[in-house]
């Protein structure tokens, strides 16, 4: 079975590419340079950076509704950059200011969003770098192990745990585990549940 993506954002408006916003691959060795983790009960950093909320920062959350306007900056006077269309996208939570969370999403870019349009509820994204091919979807966390599904790149995928290799993940009533450095929302070595 091969589980496909879906469309997750709206087009960024011209203002938005026009400030350079950058598009960042994330493979597993620009991932490597994150050392960080998130709350409940990760494994912190020593150098990690607490925000005023008392989360860490940089942590991964998602989106709790839809739409989610990602404004150019921490208030409603800014204009919208662009808008996620489905709840539960993963981003990267990078700066807190009042009510206001700088994100950043899969593929570099970064916006403000209100608090209350976020979830702590873990996702991912199956290698949003890769364009074509699939990642594989195994019964436990070994690569021996029988295969579930192959997802393709982009794939949405809810994380339940990750144990600093491999990652336990539904989709599309398909459960099993996906290698940890495959995934878009979840930190190289973190451990969570």
């Amino acid at each position: 079975m091969t589980i496909r993506r879906g469309t997750y954002l709206s087009s960024r408006s011209a203002d938005a590419a026009r400030h350079g916003r950058r598009r960042v691959v994330f493979g597993i060795a620009a991932s490597l340079a994150l050392a960080v983790c998130l709350a409940p009960a990760p494994v912190l950093a020593q150098s990690q950076q607490v925000g005023p909320s008392g989360l860490p920062l940089p942590r991964f959350a998602s989106t709790k509704s839809s739409p989610v306007n990602v404004r150019m900056g921490p208030s409603r006077d800014h204009e919208v950059a662009w808008t996620f269309v489905k709840p539960g996208v993963p981003v990267e939570i990078t700066q807190e200011f009042d009510i206001w969370l700088r994100i950043r999403d899969s593929e570099g870019s970064e916006g403000w969003v209100q608090k209350t349009l976020l979830s702590g509820k873990r996702t991912a994204l199956v290698a949003p770098w890769e364009k074509t091919g699939t990642t594989p979807v195994r019964s436990v966390g070994k690569s021996d192990a029988p295969l579930v599904a192959e997802v393709e790149p982009g794939v949405l995928v809810d994380v339940a745990e990750c144990n600093g290799r491999w990652c336990r993940i539904a989709v599309a009533g398909v459960k099993g585990w996906i290698e940890q450095g495959r995934v878009w929302g979840a930190y190289p070595d973190e451990v969570f549940r």
